[in-house]
């Protein structure tokens, strides 16, 4: 006997991502390429008192099943802090997700058809990519440029199931989009009655200034938006949430439980517990000066090591630079030979759903010294000089 696979079986890869952190286990490497927190910003203390008080006060009520739309409490503080942003925040339409990798997914399961259209940022997360890819759907990327996708671009993919954003320091790219390009995204998706997926996982960490009102600020029921406390607490927790169109919300409760009855009682009260009083707003100013302090190294290694040809954007928040190579350069065909050398980053062309732009590369500053940033510039400029000669 032979177990048959469903089709969609195929089309589920392994993360480019996680088998390249494989290779950075070996001894002395300096990993540039994942996209992690960095661990000693965790606030561990705060989190066993808040433990502590959880079992104290509603122990049995947190180890017992709960209610499929998340913790009310949480919710709530959830809508509040999303209504400062000018979001139409009822908790009614907040659900909370097993980290915001599932509400993508659960998005995928309620949208998409196979065959049906996606329109995404070129380049686009690729973990949002894995998520949907399941679902059988045809990915069309939006023609873009610095500033992000072109609003003129929406109207060619009118009809897609809805279009996927990541406005605030874009996973790969680092960018930010401005509040004019933000606005005119907005209207022109509303023209092209196209429904927007804005994911926010790194709006909090900024360095230089906060980013603008959301993209779903100014989209009403156009928009479902989605958040996570990885990137501000800890991404052990796996918990995030979504703020979902009333419309779709009904769905999107059935789909999440068919997949886990609930996001787990014990960590949303946990969580709420560290953040009621105001603990973020003291917490997460000490992870932009520590990230800031990691990305000003990484500029200054990169005006000194990197070869003539090489481009990039200083990000203003979030975890990575975005790096092109001269042309004729392939990121993924250096990669074993930056290994030998010591240094690890992530190649860019799996972020492309439509291919091609083998000369990019993602690198990550938070997880590492200033020191070790820059002795893994060094090594990779050293790379690419040898490649470029």
């Amino acid at each position: 006997m032979s177990w048959q696979m469903a089709r969609r079986a195929e089309r589920l890869n392994p993360s480019t991502i996680r088998e390249i952190l494989k290779l950075t286990e070996k001894p002395g490497i300096v990993s540039l390429a994942g996209g992690l927190p960095a661990a000693d910003g965790f606030p561990v203390e705060v989190m066993a008192e808040a433990t502590a008080r959880v079992y104290r006060d509603s122990g049995r009520e947190a180890l017992q099943y709960a209610a499929s739309e998340g913790y009310g409490p949480l919710r709530e503080w959830i809508a509040t802090r999303l209504a400062a942003q000018g979001l139409d925040a009822d908790p009614a339409r907040i659900l909370v997700t097993t980290g915001s990798q599932q509400g993508l997914d659960l998005v995928g399961k309620v949208m998409i058809d196979p065959g049906s259209r996606v329109a995404v940022e070129s380049p686009t997360y690729l973990g949002a990519l894995q998520a949907f890819n399941a679902y059988e759907p045809e990915f069309v990327a939006v023609e873009g440029d610095d500033e992000g996708p072109r609003p003129q671009g929406l109207a060619a993919v009118a009809g897609a199931r809805f279009i996927y954003l990541l406005p605030n320091f874009q996973n790969p790219s680092g960018r930010c989009l401005g509040d004019e390009r933000r606005r005119a995204l907005a209207a022109a998706a509303a023209a092209a009655g196209l429904p927007i997926v804005e994911d926010n996982p790194y709006g909090d960490l900024w360095y230089d200034q906060p980013p603008p009102a959301p993209v779903s600020a100014h989209a009403g029921d156009n928009a479902l938006y989605l958040g996570s406390f990885s990137k501000v607490l800890a991404p052990g927790l796996r918990l995030g949430w979504m703020l979902a169109p009333r419309t779709l919300y009904p769905k999107l409760l059935q789909a999440k439980q068919a997949a886990d009855l609930h996001t787990p009682g014990f960590n949303q009260r946990i969580v709420y517990e560290v953040v009621k009083d105001g603990f973020l707003e003291q917490h997460v100013p000490t992870i932009r000066a520590r990230y800031a302090a990691h990305r000003d190294a990484m500029r200054a290694a990169l005006e000194t090591h990197l070869p003539a040809g090489c481009r990039w954007q200083v990000p203003n928040g979030g975890m990575f630079f975005w790096i092109e190579l001269p042309a004729g350069l392939d990121a993924t065909t250096l990669l074993p030979a930056a290994v030998a050398a010591g240094v690890a980053y992530v190649p860019g062309a799996p972020f492309f759903a439509d291919g091609g732009h083998a000369n990019t590369l993602r690198l990550s500053f938070v997880t590492v010294s200033p020191e070790q940033i820059e002795r893994g510039i060094a090594l990779l400029g050293g790379v690419l000089k040898e490649a470029l000669a």
